[in-house]
């Protein structure tokens, strides 16, 4: 356990638990507003996440920030996003679950530290690994469960949005539902704006 944000940044950033850091060129930490309440998180970085040291950033950044605009949300302003590996997976691929298994504590250390009231986890991944194992996206988008007094949220990644143009109206459903249940759970999220 850390007992600060900028302790557990540093170790993070020195980590070497797994084969994944030999090929980074930057671990992404995550990126927003650290006070936030609400967290979004994916499944690892991508190309442009890994030369920027930014998570969602390319083309499916753009697409994200479309959203969250869309719900007066801001990744500079009132969210944080992180990812569940910290280190980009060989050619995009989906990360390993041993790979989840090591990195996962980072994640589970933000997460305690911040104390989101709500978690959005952007793609079946990051659902399952955080949600439940079974969690089916194209079925279960836009649910709010409860876990441990934390509301969380499976949608579509927007990478998969990017493939499918086809979900871009149920994610955009899923992000409105997202703003009527920060205005019902969270206290200064919109303060931020």
């Amino acid at each position: 356990m850390y007992n600060s944000w900028e302790e557990l940044e540093l170790n993070c950033r020195k980590c070497e638990k797994c084969a994944l850091a030999k090929h980074r060129t930057n671990l992404v930490f995550g990126y927003g507003n650290k006070n936030a309440e609400v967290l979004f998180v994916g499944e690892g970085p991508g190309e442009n996440e890994d030369l920027q040291g930014k998570p969602f950033v390319g083309r499916s950044g753009k697409l994200l920030d479309m959203y969250l605009h869309s719900i007066d949300l801001d990744r500079d302003k009132n969210i944080y996003i992180a990812n569940m590996v910290k280190c980009r997976p060989p050619q995009n691929r989906d990360p390993k679950p041993e790979e989840q298994d090591i990195c996962i504590d980072w994640l589970r250390e933000q997460v305690r530290i911040m104390r989101p009231k709500i978690i959005v986890c952007l793609g079946r991944i990051a659902a399952q690994r955080l949600i439940h194992p079974d969690f089916k996206v194209t079925k279960q988008h836009g649910e709010f469960i409860d876990k441990n007094g934390t509301l969380m949220m499976g949608t579509f990644h927007p990478a998969a949005l990017l493939r499918n143009p086809n979900n871009k109206g149920d994610a955009l459903d899923d992000f409105m539902a997202l703003q009527e249940k920060i205005k019902q759970v969270c206290k200064h999220t919109y303060d931020e704006v």
